[in-house]
């Protein structure tokens, strides 16, 4: 068997035992995939490499997954997110061009504010979410999937481009730092010791610029895609491992990788790209629809704008939904039937939750079957199995907030 089928077969073998839903292709072999900075810490610490969106990452550690997500829970874990895609937007019309593209309201961000926002296509689809951060040095902090790297790259560039050619003030570049996100209860205080200034002031999509460890010119933003309170820091390629190594010091904090990763996420009810949500689903069908501005969906100013906004005054066909589901754990592509054995929708992410011992999914039904308390089946292995349909956050989030 040659290597990267070994991989495949390995990875088959794990994903009946995990809730692992985010592993993309495995076509390629692991020499050719792009590294974070802290790829050889991960081989060090016993990280079990895999392909992800064209890079080498760890699926997990020594520590079972199990563990590694209810340590996250408690305590506080590191990931490495260094392959997603972050981006600098400067000049005067910088706001301009990220109207052009998003459904948020970016205008109405306050100096050092972050908002989640989706980009959109003419047909209302998604086609990524995203952070857009507005900092106090003048440009927008953009951090994107990984997965759609290239696609958010040219979708942004083309309208630089476009921009400039009408005599706007607007300029892109590529921020080429690693980004670690240390999650969980107790993050802040973890990170509280290494950084002057006052966490406790720096509430949830806020971000700050501040040496951290040592390491100067980190970008600190309190986010995160756990549910828990946490922040994203990014920082220089060069500091990433110092930065790691120091944290780690700590014994509150313990490496996780992706599969705790999507465990987490999908507990706090979070959309993963390519699953949950595409280019085929709008922000309505998706229950994203508090990403819209106020203000753009008066203007109808927003790519989609006029299959969207009319979504939100009338009835979509489809909804997405919780599931909470007895029997064998769900997958991603099972059908869910209504109660007389109809086909209705589909599980678009589904795995065995640590934190409530009970199975977890999301999908989306005909809109009449999207209420929760709503029983279903769902079909497993060619099996029919009860669910019901549930509120999302499965597990309450806990984001800091000024109180």
């Amino acid at each position: 068997m040659r290597p990267a089928k070994r991989v495949v077969a390995r990875l088959d073998s794990f994903l009946r035992a995990s809730p692992l839903t985010l592993v993309r292709s495995f076509s390629c072999a692991q020499d050719s995939l792009r590294r974070t900075p802290l790829y050889d810490l991960h081989l060090a610490h016993g990280g079990k490499m895999v392909a992800f969106s064209g890079w080498s990452l760890p699926l997990q550690y020594r520590d079972s997954h199990i563990a590694s997500h209810l340590h996250t829970r408690r305590h506080c874990s590191l990931f490495d997110v260094s392959h997603m895609l972050q981006t600098k937007i400067f000049g005067s019309d910088r706001v301009k061009l990220m109207e052009n593209l998003v459904v948020g309201d970016i205008a109405e961000l306050k100096p050092n504010q972050g908002t989640l926002s989706l980009f959109t296509n003419e047909a209302g689809g998604i086609l990524d979410d995203l952070i857009v951060t507005n900092t106090s040095e003048g440009y927008l902090y953009v951090v994107s999937n990984a997965g759609c790297a290239d696609k958010d790259w040219a979708l942004m560039q083309n309208k630089v481009r476009e921009l400039q050619n009408k005599g706007s003030d607007v300029g892109l570049e590529v921020v080429d730092n690693a980004l670690l996100a240390l999650q969980g209860p107790t993050s802040a205080q973890v990170l509280q010791a290494g950084v002057k200034d006052d966490l406790k002031k720096l509430p949830f999509m806020t971000s700050a610029v501040m040496e951290v460890f040592g390491v100067p010119g980190c970008r600190v933003t309190r986010c995160g895609y756990t549910g828990e309170d946490g922040v994203e820091i990014s920082v220089p390629a060069a500091e990433a491992v110092h930065l790691a190594m120091t944290l780690l010091e700590n014994q509150e904090v313990k490496l996780a990788g992706l599969a705790a990763r999507d465990s987490l996420r999908l507990e706090a009810g979070l959309c993963l790209y390519g699953n949950d949500i595409d280019e085929h689903t709008t922000p309505v069908e998706s229950s994203l629809t508090w990403t819209l501005g106020k203000r753009r969906r008066a203007a109808m100013d927003f790519p989609g704008a006029e299959v969207i906004v009319p979504q939100l005054k009338g009835k979509v066909q489809r909804k997405r939904i919780g599931l909470m589901c007895e029997g064998a754990p769900v997958r991603a592509h099972s059908s869910i039937l209504s109660m007389e054995g109809t086909v209705i929708g589909t599980v678009t992410s589904g795995c065995p939750s640590p934190s409530l011992k009970k199975n977890v999914a999301m999908g989306y039904v005909l809109s009449k079957y999207s209420r929760p308390g709503t029983d279903v089946l769902v079909e497993v292995r060619r099996k029919q199995q009860a669910a019901v349909v549930s509120k999302m956050p499965f597990v309450p989030t806990n984001y800091y907030t000024l109180k």
